[in-house]
């Protein structure tokens, strides 16, 4: 079964942007998915158990942070790695991430380089 990445922003230039920045993992087998809140990547996590989420934190309907809380918590599932990408950069905001279960904590504006080549190593895909 090849790996999926789950994009979550309700932002569509932010989804986008990330698609693009990780279009080139398709060529080896990766599938990306996108979500526009809160409550659609929960759904897409459940039926579509992505290896790796990136999850913006200020989304409608349901935060980030209840997200993470939901995924590692309540519904136990573990082997999903989420790095929570976002503007609030603050101490308290990652410490809040740390505390709801996230695997990594991005800022915006983010490297393309660095979410690729994070991506690639969360996958185990070796790139050229």
């Amino acid at each position: 079964m090849n790996p999926k990445i789950l994009i979550v922003d309700d932002e569509p230039h932010i989804r986008l942007l990330l698609e693009q920045t990780l279009e080139d993992l398709e060529d080896e087998g990766v599938e990306l998915l996108t979500a526009t809140n809160g409550e659609e990547a929960l759904e897409t996590i459940k039926a579509e158990k992505p290896a790796l989420v990136f999850l913006d934190v200020m989304m409608p309907k349901m935060n980030g942070f209840d997200v993470c809380n939901a995924v590692k918590n309540e519904l136990d599932i573990k082997d999903v790695y989420i790095i929570m990408l976002t503007a609030k950069g603050q101490e308290f905001d990652k410490q809040k991430g740390n505390e709801v279960g996230a695997d990594m904590y991005m800022t915006k504006p983010f490297d393309p380089d660095e979410v690729v080549a994070k991506a690639s190593n969360i996958l185990e895909i070796e790139r050229a």
